[in-house]
């Protein structure tokens, strides 16, 4: 079967992948473009497993504070190198993470992060499991996945702080 340059950018544009995997993953599954975002997803999460492990020095600290003043959200981001931490793809990322963490809420970076005996709903209560605020058929830790992917490096979130005008914390005295 032909691949058409078409198939291949929309492939592209919906995973972010290069021209040559997807031409590749298009090529495997006969041009059938779900089973190849399919086939691109699991790759990435690969990826992503075997720099699990890598260590993350480098990054960011994002600020987002919502229009009128009243709520704002500080993330750090960290990668492996500071190269990839001044890549637009990166940047983004710390960005969306900021916003999601203003927008939603989130007490806990992950489930492993949850105090034992604490009774929360992991899915809005843990960062990484709520659903991605951009695209709700996506988690937060699939689109760090992604982001991965692209950059072939670790991506973790360090800790994050979200503030709201006349709302204080538990632990806050």
């Amino acid at each position: 079967m032909e691949i058409s340059v078409e198939m291949v950018k929309e492939l592209r544009n919906q995973c972010g992948a290069g021209i040559m995997e997807c031409r590749n993953a298009l090529l495997e599954v006969e041009g059938d473009l779900e089973k190849a975002l399919q086939i691109l997803k699991e790759r990435g999460l690969l990826k992503a497993k075997k720099k699990a492990d890598r260590v993350t020095a480098q990054g960011l600290i994002e600020a987002y504070i919502h229009i009128g003043g009243r709520i704002g959200a500080l993330v750090e981001v960290n990668c492996e190198t500071d190269f990839v931490a001044r890549t637009d793809e990166f940047k983004e990322l710390a960005h969306d993470l900021a916003l999601q963490v203003a927008a939603l809420s989130p007490r806990y970076i992950s489930e492993e992060d949850v105090p034992e005996g604490t009774e929360v709903e992991p899915q809005s209560a843990c960062l990484l499991q709520q659903p991605f605020i951009k695209d709700p058929t996506k988690t937060v830790r699939d689109v760090i996945v992604e982001v991965i992917a692209k950059v072939g490096e670790n991506i973790r979130v360090s800790r994050f702080a979200r503030f709201e005008l006349g709302v204080r914390d538990e632990g806050d005295d």
